[in-house]
C-alpha cells in the first residue's frame, strides 16, 4: 500500500498532471482537500472509489484514516492544491508516514503563482529588471513567519514577490512595500487563478487598496514588481545573434563546435 501525494493544480481540473490523473484513477481510496481541490478532479478516481474529505478532519484524524486504508492494503490518493513543495502540510505527513513505515510518492502539481502569471500573461523575470521571484506570505495563524522573512527585506532584493494567504492583510503589504518598491511599483491580485470566476485586479501599490476595496478572500494571489508592465526590458542573450552555445555554435572556433567538445 502507497500513499500519494498529488499536487491537484491551482482549480482547472485540466491542469492536473498525466502522472497525478493515472494515480488517482489507480487508488480505490482519494483523501482529498475539500476546501480547495475542485470536485471535477474526483472523476479520475476508480468506480465505487471510497472518497474522503479532508477539510474537516485533524491531523490526526487523516493519519487514522491513512493507517486503517493501509492495514487494508490499499492504495491512497493524497490530493493538496497546487503544488506540494509549498505551504501544503505535506511535511508534517510525510514525518508521520515515515514513522510509520508507511510507503509514498509526491507527484508535483502547477502552482498557483504560474498560474496567475498565466492569466496575466506576464513573464516573472525579465532581463535587467528581475532575475529572481520570491514567493511568500505575511504571518497568520496557522504559521508564524522566521523573523528575517519580512515583506520589507524581500523588498530590498527588487525581485518579483508572489505573496500568498495574505490578501486580508493588504494594507500591511501596501504599508511593508511601498518603501522599497515605491508607490507607483505595479500590483496585480489574481483571484481563484484558472478557475471559471477567475478575477484579475491590477493596480500600483497606493491605489491597490482602493482597486480591491475587500472584493477578494482567502485564494487571491498579491503579484508585486516591474516586471508586470515593463515593456523596455533588455532582451536574453540565449536567443541573441551571435550569442555563442552548445546548440548554435558561432564558428568553427567555437569550444561548442562539431569536434571540439
Amino acid at each position: 500500500m502507497t500513499v500519494h501525494f498529488i499536487g491537484a493544480g491551482p482549480g482547472a481540473p485540466d491542469l492536473l498532471t498525466l502522472r497525478g490523473r493515472d494515480r488517482i484513477a489507480g487508488s480505490p481510496v482519494c483523501l482529498y482537500a475539500g476546501s480547495l481541490v475542485p470536485t471535477a478532479l474526483l472523476n479520475h478516481c476508480p468506480p465505487g472509489a471510497r472518497i474522503i474529505n479532508s477539510a474537516p478532519l485533524s491531523l490526526d484524524e487523516i493519519m487514522e484514516e491513512i493507517a486503517t486504508v493501509h492495514a487494508a492494503g490499499q492504495d491512497i490518493a493524497r490530493l493538496h492544491s497546487g503544488d506540494l513543495s509549498i505551504w501544503s502540510a505535506m511535511g508534517e505527513q510525510l514525518r508521520r508516514l515515515r514513522a510509520m513505515d508507511i510507503p509514498f510518492t509526491i507527484t508535483p502539481g502547477v502552482p498557483a503563482f504560474a498560474a496567475a502569471a498565466a492569466a496575466l500573461e506576464a513573464e516573472l523575470t525579465l532581463p535587467e529588471l528581475a532575475q529572481s521571484l520570491v514567493l511568500t506570505r505575511t504571518p497568520g495563524r496557522a504559521s508564524a513567519m522566521p523573523v528575517a522573512e519580512t515583506l520589507t527585506n524581500f523588498a530590498a532584493t527588487g525581485a518579483t514577490l508572489a505573496i500568498h494567504l495574505s490578501i486580508h492583510q493588504l494594507d500591511r503589504v501596501v504599508a511593508d512595500l511601498t518603501p522599497g518598491y515605491g508607490p507607483d511599483c505595479p500590483v496585480a491580485v489574481v483571484w481563484r487563478a484558472s478557475w471559471p470566476d477567475q478575477r484579475i485586479v491590477r493596480a500600483t501599490l497606493s491605489t491597490i487598496e482602493q482597486a480591491v476595496a475587500g472584493s477578494m478572500e482567502r485564494t487571491a494571489l498579491i503579484v508585486v514588481g516591474q516586471v508586470l508592465s515593463a515593456d523596455d526590458f533588455g532582451e536574453s542573450s540565449l536567443y541573441a545573434t551571435g550569442y555563442d552555445r552548445r546548440f548554435r555554435p558561432q564558428s568553427a572556433a567555437s569550444p561548442f563546435a562539431e569536434g571540439r567538445e
